[in-house]
């Protein structure tokens, strides 16, 4: 006799101080700004499955020309008991004057990958930002940036040759990134987006490249339906690892805003 049990927990979020639902804004005027979410899925019999995803984006307003943003985020995954994902991403800002049209700031990013053999991984530096449209209905913004990288790996042999023989690399790179979001069919329906392109600076073909694309719909009294999909791209990984990764995840969303 076969035995089939199955939890699933829809994904919920609560954010405060943003009544945009999918991104936190370090341009807004709000001092404080918090988003959540977490999703859980259990199952056994013919198919034995547990994922777990969460995620804590906040920003705090400082003063009227410091602005620090966080966006943290997990996933850990089993198949039949053995492990998949067991992965963390942290990325965190630190904006001057980011009211302003240009302004600088500061970043430094941790985060490890289970299947990419990614142990730790760190990076930090100085970019710029540069938002050409700031409205109520559409924001665009255009950054770059200049990183000094490290990244241990639980091997020694990749698919790059230039890099086998030690489980450390260490690299300069360039950013190039863009976000923004749009509300459509008069706010009936809200678009976000953001991509970047990051080469390293002593080998070009060192890069990595990801695109993250989703809707908010929103259904009643801030409650939404969201949905988003990342196309995450590293082309150079540990030997027999593959570079690309294609992500769809969709739940529902409540906001509120506090001033």
């Amino acid at each position: 006799m076969s035995v089939n049990f199955s939890i699933r927990a829809t994904i919920v979020a609560f954010l405060i101080g943003n009544a945009a639902v999918a991104q936190i804004n370090e341009s807004d005027t709000l001092s404080f700004q918090l988003k959540t979410s977490f999703t859980g899925n259990y199952q056994t019999g013919n198919l034995t499955v547990l994922t777990v995803r969460s995620r804590l984006d906040a920003a705090v307003k400082f003063s009227e020309n410091v602005v620090f943003k966080t966006q943290n985020s997990s996933l850990y995954q089993e198949f039949f008991n053995n492990k998949a994902d067991n992965d963390i991403f942290s990325r965190n800002y630190l904006y001057y004057k980011p009211q302003n049209k240009i302004y600088p700031y500061a970043i430094a990013y941790v985060s490890s990958n289970y299947r990419r053999k990614v142990d730790l991984r760190y990076f930090a530096g100085l970019g710029l930002t540069y938002q050409p449209i700031k409205s109520k209905n559409n924001v665009l913004k255009i950054s770059a940036n200049a990183l000094y990288e490290q990244s241990d790996f639980s091997v020694r042999i990749f698919n790059d040759a230039f890099y086998n023989g030690t489980p450390q690399i260490k690299v300069w790179r360039a950013t190039a990134f863009v976000s923004g979001f749009s509300w459509l069919f008069e706010r009936r329906l809200r678009l976000y987006y953001d991509a970047f392109w990051q080469p390293a600076l002593d080998k070009i073909s060192n890069y990595r490249a990801q695109v993250d694309i989703g809707i908010d719909f929103p259904i009643w009294k801030g409650l939404a339906f969201n949905a988003l999909y990342t196309y995450s791209h590293e082309n150079v990984v540990p030997i027999n690892t593959k570079t690309t990764d294609n992500i769809l995840t969709f739940g529902l969303s409540y906001s509120q805003q506090f001033k």
